[in-house]
């Protein structure tokens, strides 16, 4: 059944997380709504002619979004920020959005003002919730020449009683830990599953899907939701086989359905 995202406008108060595809999560949490890496474009490019194109539409439809408050960007690169989506948020819904360093020039360009600029490590408290920019290992650039030149983030997310980690996009190292010493444990982490072959370009950027359940663990998370797959041909791998690495893994480590969540595009559900 597809989202029509009439439970999402009316929002009965229960924290819930929709997949809308590849980064695009929209969470509920205390009666905000926010957004993660927000692409409703066909492509995930500079151009409109070429460039990796949707496989799969979002999973809800940009006019059945419930009202936004609050937008949190990863990265620059276009499967993260795109520019239409951007611009559109900002039109209908006025959130305010996070960036990692670097960015807010890019979105003073657009005319979009509200915009808040963070460093790993520092929070902002936004409508009752707390939000902090955590340390990933990505890169970042929207083309050769402007390689590295604004910082790249996974982000955090508390409320009154619901805490989730969202990764962005990221290799897997020794961090994790420690976000989860300082802001976890976490009821719902949202990890990169997709994008790893050929690991020889890949590997220090982006997680396999075992390596993302040992992130998971390091994060002390309770429940994993998979993003980054599916969405966007990205990789030399199988649309298909990171969730099926994914639920391989969790099987040997004897994890659940009810704790690795592979949503569908558009589905939510209640964490």
């Amino acid at each position: 059944m597809e989202n029509d995202g009439r439970a999402l406008r009316r929002d009965a108060g229960e924290p819930t997380i929709t997949w809308i595809g590849h980064s695009t999560l929209l969470i509920q949490l205390d009666g905000v709504n926010l957004l993660t890496d927000p692409h409703w474009s066909e492509r995930a490019s500079p151009v409109s002619f070429g460039g990796p194109k949707r496989v799969m539409p979002p999973g809800l439809a940009f006019e059945d979004l419930p009202p936004i408050h609050l937008v949190l960007i990863s990265h620059d690169h276009y499967d993260h920020l795109d520019v239409a989506t951007v611009r559109r948020l900002a039109e209908t819904h006025r959130p305010r959005f996070l960036v990692p360093l670097g960015l807010r020039a890019w979105f003073a360009d657009l005319g979009i003002r509200d915009v808040e600029e963070l460093d790993w490590w520092d929070r902002r408290e936004i409508r009752g919730l707390t939000l902090t920019c955590v340390p990933a290992q990505h890169f970042s650039g929207r083309s050769l020449r402007a390689r590295n030149r604004t910082l790249w983030a996974g982000w955090t997310v508390a409320g009154r009683s619901r805490r989730l980690f969202f990764a962005g996009d990221t290799g897997y190292y020794d961090v994790f830990k420690e976000i989860a010493a300082r802001l976890g444990p976490f009821d719902v982490a949202a990890i990169p599953i997709g994008a790893y072959v050929p690991a020889a370009v890949m590997r220090g950027s982006h997680t396999t899907p075992e390596e993302a359940l040992r992130l998971f663990a390091d994060v002390q998370g309770q429940r994993f939701v998979a993003i980054h797959w599916g969405t966007f041909d990205l990789a030399d791998e199988p649309l298909d086989e990171p969730p099926k690495r994914l639920s391989a893994e969790a099987r040997r480590l004897g994890l659940g359905d009810d704790r690795v969540w592979v949503l569908k595009h558009g589905e939510t559900r209640p964490w």
